[in-house]
């Protein structure tokens, strides 16, 4: 699908695998979102640009490749998407971090805006926009519409957890925006929750229900 890379590394598959047992702990639930959001993160700036820098080592001076411009930025969907961001971190470390709070309306399954903070400078920057779950896509695509009428252009939105439903509806309201997902899942059911799945990623986080 154009735009949209699905992972198929091991490391990947396996601590899903893992995070979708009932059985794993909230301890453990929760460093496993940090450690393969920061796994895709490394898949998704495959293709950051690159620039030559002129330093010297120890023996002598050479050309280094570094991250042109170096201006990053992470957006988490809150809540959930907060401990992805804290695994990419560990990645890129000096990125700023915005958020962006959404929740769903139970009844509609679209979401509502209550909460908005970003860094001075967003519109410069390159936005990885996280949240553990794509399921009906309205959170997605809701803080990505957030994002651009603030004038941001380059924006990436990466998850672990996919359902069809709400790809086509990221693809569909924003062609522009590459799409990063851990695993593709069957489908929604009726309450608009992913099948197989994982439950839900901000409660199975922070052990609430």
């Amino acid at each position: 699908m154009a735009n949209v890379t699905i992972m198929d590394h091991p490391l990947i598959q396996h601590k899903i695998g893992i995070m979708r047992r009932k059985t794993t702990s909230t301890k453990e639930f929760r460093d496993l979102v940090s450690e393969v959001a920061m796994l895709i993160c490394y898949e998704a700036t495959r293709s950051l640009p690159l620039t030559g820098v002129e330093v010297e080592t120890p023996l002598c001076k050479t050309i280094v490749h570094e991250i042109e411009g170096k201006k990053l930025c992470i957006v988490p969907i809150l809540r959930a998407g907060l401990h992805m961001a804290d695994g990419m971190l560990g990645l890129i470390p000096n990125a700023k971090v915005g958020h962006v709070g959404l929740y769903r309306n139970e009844e509609t399954l679209e979401p509502v805006e209550y909460f908005c903070k970003l860094p001075s400078d967003a519109a410069e920057r390159e936005i990885f926009v996280v949240d553990p779950m794509l399921a009906t896509g309205g959170s997605a695509e809701a803080a990505i519409d957030i994002l651009k009428k603030r004038g941001i252009k380059k924006i990436h939105f990466l998850c672990i957890i996919a359902a069809p439903e709400g790809v086509e509806r990221l693809k569909s309201a924003h062609p522009d925006v590459e799409i990063f997902i851990g695993s593709m899942d069957e489908r929604l059911n009726s309450n608009g929750y992913i099948l197989p799945g994982l439950g839900d990623a901000g409660d199975r986080i922070y052990g609430t229900k």
